[in-house]
């Protein structure tokens, strides 16, 4: 784990929605090698804010910058310039997204909804990509799926095939959004135990969860928001066995 590097850096990051406020001033480090859980209540800005990492949703003000660079725009001067939707699907590739439902295409194969954006978006040949995919359908245990359809999977396996297809572009960051809300119960601890695999190799990680085992057991930090804003940051040992705010102590108590 490195703590040299700021592979996220989000500053003052304000975010609305007509009059309702969904962020509210928001920092965040994400230092390269670590693991950043983030916890809070239903509407508290978490998927909203790893939303605005990899620009799905526009800042109102602030910045986020993913390994010294902006996102999202350019500067000029005092002035933030959006940047054109080429230049932002180019950034994006190096941002692995993780839906909460998988987002997979129904319509192509495993293998082919893994390659398609190397092919696509970095002009890999698809020979090169498709050794490259099944190589990470082996790292996620399903080596022998391939050929099947999406909706021949059950979802901890789309969702492992949606893990597989967001490395698939070599991604410097990794976002999860709640990976594992969709799925029936027996089915989360396959797609933790890759999330887990992936931390234990040193990849830099955003997850918004529940699962408070998984944060206590991977992450560097745990972040708790609440009402737009980060209440409390810290170990997880910190954070979750002896939180300084009454609003992380009355989360925790009703989730543990």
């Amino acid at each position: 784990m490195s703590t040299q590097t700021a592979m996220v850096d989000v500053r003052s990051v304000h975010k609305s929605y007509g009059p309702l406020q969904v962020l509210k001033g928001v920092d965040l480090t994400v230092r390269a090698g670590e693991v950043t859980v983030v916890l809070g209540p239903s509407g508290s800005g978490k998927s909203t804010l790893l939303r605005t990492i990899n620009h799905l949703e526009k800042v109102d003000s602030g910045s986020v910058s993913v390994d010294g660079s902006l996102v999202g725009y350019r500067r000029s001067g005092n002035k933030l310039h959006e940047l054109r939707e080429r230049e932002i699907l180019k950034q994006r590739t190096g941002i692995g997204f993780v839906f909460q439902n998988f987002h997979l295409f129904p319509h192509l194969t495993v293998l082919a909804n893994i390659t398609e954006a190397p092919v696509s978006a970095l002009r890999r040949p698809k020979k090169d990509a498709e050794a490259a995919a099944r190589a990470l359908l082996d790292r996620v245990g399903l080596a022998d799926k391939a050929d099947a359809y999406p909706k021949q999977l059950s979802g901890g396996q789309q969702q492992r095939v949606a893990i597989a297809r967001a490395l698939a572009l070599e991604p410097k960051l990794l976002l999860f959004d709640e990976p594992t809300s969709a799925l029936d119960p027996e089915l989360v601890g396959e797609v933790l135990d890759v999330i887990k695999d992936l931390a234990h190799q040193g990849t830099t990680m955003v997850v918004v969860t529940h699962e408070i085992g998984f944060a206590r057991e991977v992450a560097d930090t745990v972040v708790f928001m609440d009402g737009g804003r980060i209440v409390e940051q810290g170990p997880p040992g910190q954070v979750l066995d002896h939180p300084r705010h009454a609003r992380t102590t009355s989360f925790l108590s009703k989730v543990l």
